[in-house]
């Protein structure tokens, strides 16, 4: 599943996933795109790049290795992780360390938000001082949401109207200033992640880190419900939203 149409969303609520590299979408928010993907929402997903160069020590360690190579198997590995989570991907192959982002990339990813028409938007956290990357690729996003909103950019076309925009987990979030204010219980579709997850072969390492991420936000969203909930919650991921969710009814 790698090709979103506009059809895709004529009968569905819609999401877009904007990540990075192309596994931060599988650690950060592979519940969240499972989760909606089962309840019927077509889910786009765009990997800005392949993390080639920083995200892709494995691969380099084997020795005669080059760019494309690594590119390649970089691309096999999130479509498979795409597919076992039920989402579209494309690959907009902008080069990582350092990401960077012109006009024209940025009408890119504007026209795929006019195309997806997202109900809401995943994307990194605004701050993270171990990777520029993220935070560049979460820059991009909300930009790109801003020129989709416009009348005067391609006149004629749907814009998009005000999706929520929801930062995932970063690495490190006390460094990163982040802080969930949502937590999303995945427990019901944590297989799915898992096996996306091990598709990231290259990064073997972060396969238990993550387990234990989702452990924990899946503790504290059970504390969240109330200990005397009958909800059974051991898998969680954490998101903090950018703007204020507007609301008739705050129960």
């Amino acid at each position: 599943m790698t090709q979103f149409k506009q059809d895709d969303v004529k009968n569905a609520k819609s999401a877009l996933v904007v990540s990075a590299h192309s596994a931060d979408f599988v650690w950060r928010a592979g519940g969240a795109i499972a989760k909606h993907t089962q309840a019927g929402y077509a889910v786009h997903i765009v990997c800005l790049s392949f993390g080639e160069r920083g995200e892709s020590a494995k691969l380099w360690r084997k020795g005669n290795m080059s760019e494309e190579i690594v590119k390649a198997s970089r691309r096999e590995e999130a479509m498979a992780a795409a597919d076992i989570l039920g989402a579209t991907v494309e690959f907009f192959d902008m080069g990582d360390y350092p990401l960077r982002g012109d006009k024209e990339s940025l009408f890119r990813l504007a026209d795929v938000y006019r195309r997806v028409q997202p109900h809401f938007v995943l994307t990194h956290s605004l701050k993270d001082p171990y990777n520029y990357d993220h935070s560049m690729a979460t820059h991009l996003a909300q930009e790109a949401r801003i020129i989709a909103q416009a009348e005067g950019y391609k006149p004629g076309e749907t814009i998009v109207g005000a999706p929520p925009v929801y930062c995932f987990e970063p690495h490190q979030p006390e460094q990163c200033e982040w802080k969930p204010d949502v937590l999303l219980d995945i427990t019901d579709v944590w297989y799915k992640k898992y096996q996306a997850i091990q598709c990231m072969a290259g990064q073997e390492h972060l396969w238990e880190y993550y387990t234990r991420v989702a452990q924990q936000r899946g503790v504290q969203a059970k504390r969240n419900v109330g200990i005397t909930s009958t909800k059974n919650i051991v898998y969680g991921e954490g998101y903090q939203s950018i703007f204020p969710r507007v609301t008739e009814d705050l129960a």
